[in-house]
């Protein structure tokens, strides 16, 4: 009964506690509308969250969170030098399609949020069948050391953690 109520608690939570601390107002009718808005909103999303999440190695979770993490500072390095670079030093930026194996909703999704994040490549479109991604990246050398890169570092982990 209580879980048709609230489905996500921690979402009513942090919305209630939002709302109340984006008006910075806490008077009663504050309280009452960010209850209703806290109850509603993960009730009329509820159809559209994919399959829950399992975690199944929550310790390589943070190590690939450090892992994304210390890939940002680096491409940020690269990106900047390639910025300033001039002549035949320019970066030469393409499209490369990675064969995916990763086929869990969440594991693409946190997939599609690690290419994103990282300066130097972006998530451009996933096939039809989730079978395959195109991926654009900002300075490739070699496209199949890309492909490895994307699945060693990013899609192998998340495999494990996902599937």
């Amino acid at each position: 009964m209580i879980r048709k109520l609230l489905p996500d608690p921690l979402l009513t939570l942090g919305l209630i506690a939002l709302w109340l601390v984006l008006n910075r107002s806490y008077g009663l009718g504050h309280w009452l509308f960010a209850v209703v808005l806290g109850v509603l909103v993960p009730l009329l999303v509820q159809p559209l969250r994919p399959v829950p999440v399992f975690f199944k190695r929550p310790g390589l979770a943070f190590v690939l969170f450090w892992r994304v993490g210390l890939d940002v500072v680096v491409w940020n390095w690269r990106i900047l030098r390639g910025t300033l670079a001039t002549g035949d030093k320019v970066p030469k930026g393409d499209f490369v399609v990675v064969p995916l194996d990763l086929r869990d909703p969440n594991g693409l999704a946190v997939l599609a949020a690690i290419l994103c994040v990282i300066p130097g490549t972006i998530w451009s479109e996933l096939a039809l069948d989730r079978s395959a991604l195109l991926v654009h990246v900002f300075d490739m050398k070699h496209a199949e050391e890309e492909i490895q890169t994307i699945k060693n570092r990013y899609e192998k982990p998340l495999m494990e953690i996902f599937q």
